[in-house]
């Protein structure tokens, strides 16, 4: 079975965490959540001797997406997930990146939209797509079984959760998504967000005051 390696990026002035996934057997690779400084990223794959193959996105932010048609463009490779639910906002990439002035970002469009239940290849990879809503309604989530992996953008933190006062954010829907769909993939499981440290879904469990009942 190949082995999966990861660096972390990140990218524009929110420190987005940028990843770049990739199969140590054939060092093809994907960029998963290229919200920006694409020109950083090029480098990062020409430093570590990757084919770039396809681009990944967990939700429509502009700080995870807004580079994503520029790096698709450059490499000629398409764009998977998120699921359908995110097209509002990935329609506005640009606008969102105006509000919040980062500029550069632009709107795009994927080739595949991503679905709970759905796989994802890269090289001899294979990673599981995981609908969770909440912070936004189609935001997905890549988990990588054998590593004990998974890339959840802006689900989950170490210490807090994904914001919920955005367009279409539901707290009480990021809950059930964080209990229901990561919580049970296992406490070893470390997990990439989509700002700050890594984690793992035990430590969360334990650990997290926006997961304790009462």
């Amino acid at each position: 079975m190949s082995e999966m390696q990861a660096a972390v990026l990140p990218v524009t002035p929110l420190q987005q965490n940028c990843s770049l996934i990739w199969c140590a057997a054939t060092k093809k690779a994907a960029v998963i959540d290229p919200g920006g400084d694409v020109d950083e990223i090029v480098a990062a794959l020409g430093k570590q001797g990757l084919t770039l193959e396809k681009v990944l996105l967990t939700h429509g932010h502009f700080d995870h997406a807004g580079g994503a048609a520029e790096l698709a463009e450059m490499f000629g490779v398409p764009v998977e997930g998120p699921q359908e639910e995110e097209k509002f906002l990935l329609d506005v990439v640009e606008m969102q990146g105006f509000k919040w002035g980062v500029a550069g970002g632009r709107n795009v469009e994927p080739d595949r939209w991503l679905t709970d239940g759905d796989t994802v290849t890269v090289g001899e990879l294979t990673l599981d797509v995981i609908h969770t809503p909440g912070h936004t309604p189609g935001h997905v989530v890549f988990f990588h079984a054998p590593s004990r992996f998974a890339i959840v953008g802006d689900v989950l933190f170490k210490g807090s959760i994904g914001r919920t006062d955005f367009p279409r954010g539901d707290h009480d829907t990021l809950i059930r998504s964080i209990k229901e769909k990561l919580l049970p993939l296992g406490d070893d499981v470390t997990f990439l967000p989509g700002h700050g440290p890594l984690s793992t879904f035990g430590n969360e469990r334990r650990t997290n005051p926006f997961l304790q009942d009462g």
